[in-house]
This record gives structure tokens, C-alpha cells and sequence, in this order.
């Protein structure tokens, strides 16, 4: 599960902490503000607060709309709120309110779209709130920003969950992970597998991202779409159901029990958020080159890790490792799935900067710093360990 954001149920009002572009209600295509103005929905979550952080470094006034339902998410808004208070405004709504959607959105020129229902598990147990918060949501700031003289651009970010369980790619157990038995992938799996969903998070997600294709293609909206990998770093609450390397870490340190489902050997690649923001940058500075397009984002080949890689180093760094107890399969879930990112490249000779030992380096510091329990030393060991599993075999 990717982006996390959040797009619930929230009282919808207005949060006036900070200052910023001031908002009437009115669609004022003139007003010179528009042209420097960035929204950011589910801004206030993981990689959205990221986004918002580096677009406010740069100068950018932002938007941030986010219901704040989601743990983490109000101190993420506070660390945004005191550090750049005069660039940015917060609007506390849901992603299903359309007036609110409506009258936000005319008053930017570029749209990051995070605002989502991001667990799987979730989807399974309320199949319709999914569907209206991924789709219905989705679908209603397409037409805010289509119905706009100048369409602001838009980034949305899909999930690598939408090319279904791979059942077809033949892989074999390798020690601690899965290796495919033959090609794809020397590069990953590209943005030519077919799509097949296998989970009404999936469902939602894909449909989302067809609409936003969709519009892009039809309705003269410029529109790019992200497939990401497993995201982490800074600023993440990983759970059981969403950010499992933050969440592995974060159980680690503060010696809780970890379940993992299946037998461990899983692998994905692994994409540290700074690396993440370039590419969302990127692709609304070429937007003119990318728009209609879909991108497979993720660490690559060069950035991979198995559940069991992970839980070696965090033995190494303990001395024993938590509590771990066993579940069975969750439904769709992928034994093998790296990014092949090389259309991305192409297009825009983007690659990630941060490998596996640096990102993990610095996730650990970071929950350590936020709550979690370690010894100063514990960081450096991690990413000794995990710089022994860059390039497994």
C-alpha cells in the first residue's frame, strides 16, 4: 500500500494556524496567485508532508487539504506549520466534498493528488467507503480541474498493486528472498504488464488511475500517473497494513511483536521519499512531455529487500529479534515485485540517490527521535547490516 494519506470522514472546516493565499470561493482566473500555487491533497500524511515541505522550501505558496484522520498526520502539520508559516494554508475537508474540492481548486496551477483510502485490509472490510474515497474522490478533483479555463496539472499516485498477484512470474526461493526464474525481470516489471486487480484496494486504485489517464487523454487535462513501489523515510508511521519498514523498525525499537504474513521472503524495491519528491517535481516541470503517461516509480533492481532481510538486520542490531508471530497469505499479495523505472529515466534521467543503507540510516533516526526506544549506536549497526543486502543474489 502507497501514499500515505488520508481521504475519511472529517468534520469539514477550515484550520487558520498559519497565513497563505487567501481563499473566497470565487474562480478568479486572473488573480496572479494562481500561477504560484500548489495543492497538495492528503498533505498532512507521509509523503504529501514531504512534498509540501520541499515546494515551500522553494518558495511555493501550498495548499495543504486533508481531513487529518490518519495517525501522525497533526504533528506532520505542525512541523510544516513551524517551519513555513507565511507560504502555507490548510484546509481540513474530505476528498468526497465537492464544493470544497471545487473552491480549493481554483486557485492553483499544480495539483499533487494523495488523498486516499491507502490499506488493503481496509478495502476488504468496507468495500464502499474505498470505492467513494479512491474513485469518487479521484473522480471529483478531475472535474474541479477540468471545468477550469487553464487545468491546473496533475500528479496522482497509483500502486504497483494494480498488476495484480504476478501469479505468472515463475520465481524460486533463494535464501532469505524470492528470485524470478527468468525474464522480465532484469529490470522489474514495466508499465506494459497488463493490469489485473486482486483486492478492492486494487479495484480502487486502478480505476483511479484509468480516470486519471482518462482525462488526460480526453479531456485535455495534463495529468501524469505514478505505479509506486514500497516509499519510506522521514515522517512515516508505518502500520501492519501500510509502511511495513517503518512499522518493522518502530515495532523493533520499542520491542513489540511483528506478524508477518506469508513466509518472509517477499521482496520489493524500496524508495526513499526524497528520491520520491524528485520524481513528483520532475514530472510536473515536463508535464508537457509526460502528461497521459503512467510510470512504474520504486527503488529499481538496485534497491531491493526482502521481510527477512529486514528482520536479519534488526537481529544483528538487537542481539534477538521481537516477538514474531506467523499469518497466512493476505490475498494478492505479490512474492516478487521490483520496478522497472527505466521509461521514467528516459523521459527525464531521473534515478534514485539514496540506496537502501542511507534511507534505512535515516528512518531509523528519525523514529528514533519521534518516540521510539534505542541506543545511539543502533542506526549506524542497521545500516552496516543492510549494506551487506543492497545486491543480494
Amino acid at each position: 500500500m502507497k501514499g500515505a494519506n488520508s481521504g475519511g470522514r472529517s468534520a469539514n472546516r477550515r484550520v487558520s494556524k498559519v497565513d497563505g493565499p487567501r481563499l473566497n470561493g470565487t474562480r478568479n482566473h486572473h488573480d496572479d496567485r494562481r500561477s504560484k500555487c500548489t495543492l497538495v491533497t492528503g498533505g498532512a500524511g507521509f509523503i504529501g508532508s514531504n512534498v509540501a515541505d520541499r515546494l515551500l522550501r522553494q518558495g511555493r505558496n501550498v495548499i495543504v487539504y486533508d481531513n487529518l484522520s490518519r495517525r501522525g498526520v497533526s504533528a506532520n502539520l505542525e512541523w510544516l506549520a513551524s517551519n513555513h508559516s507565511s507560504r502555507l494554508r490548510v484546509e481540513t475537508g474530505d476528498i468526497r466534498d465537492t464544493a470544497r474540492l471545487n473552491s480549493v481548486a481554483a486557485h492553483v496551477d499544480e495539483v499533487f493528488h494523495f488523498a486516499a483510502q491507502v490499506a488493503v485490509t481496509t478495502s476488504f472490510e468496507n468495500p464502499r467507503e474505498d470505492f467513494e474515497i479512491n474513485v469518487g474522490g479521484t473522480l471529483n478533483l478531475l472535474e474541479a480541474l477540468r471545468m477550469q479555463l487553464q487545468p491546473p496539472r496533475l500528479v496522482f499516485t497509483s500502486t504497483n498493486k494494480v498488476y495484480g498477484s504476478l501469479a505468472d512470474l515463475r520465481v524460486y526461493p533463494n535464501g532469505t528472498r524470492y528470485q524470478p526464474v527468468s525474464s522480465p525481470p532484469m529490470f522489474g516489471i514495466d508499465e506494459g504488464r497488463q493490469l489485473e486487480f486482486h483486492s478492492p484496494y486494487a479495484c480502487s486504485k486502478g480505476a483511479a488511475d484509468q480516470y486519471v489517464l482518462d482525462y488526460a487523454r480526453y479531456k485535455r487535462l495534463p495529468a501524469v500517473v505514478f505505479r509506486m513501489s514500497c516509499i519510506y523515510g522521514p515522517r512515516q508511521r508505518g502500520t501492519e497494513d501500510q509502511g511495513w519498514i517503518a512499522h518493522f523498525i518502530d515495532r523493533a525499537i520499542n520491542g513489540q511483536p511483528l506478524t508477518i504474513y506469508g513466509d518472509g521472503k517477499q521482496v520489493r524495491d524500496v524508495l526513499f521519499v526524497t528520491d520520491l519528491v524528485d520524481a513528483l517535481l520532475l514530472a510536473q516541470e515536463r508535464m508537457s512531455e509526460l502528461s497521459g503517461e503512467a510510470f512504474n516509480i520504486g527503488g529499481g533492481v538496485d534497491n531491493t529487500l526482502s521481510l527477512l532481510e529486514l528482520l536479519s538486520a534488526i537481529h544483528e542490531l538487537y542481539g534477538s529479534s521481537p516477538p514474531i508471530r506467523a499469518g497466512e497469505w493476505r490475498a494478492g499479495d505479490q512474492k516478487y515485485y521490483v520496478s522497472d523505472i527505466r521509461k521514467f529515466r528516459l523521459y527525464t534521467q531521473w534515478s534514485p540517490r539514496v540506496g537502501v543503507r542511507q534511507g534505512v540510516t535515516e528512518l531509523y533516526r528519525w523514529l528514533r527521535g519521534h518516540g521510539a526506544r534505542s541506543d545511539a549506536s543502533g542506526a549506524a549497526d542497521l545500516a552496516d547490516t543492510l549494506g551487506t543486502r543492497e545486491h543480494p543474489s
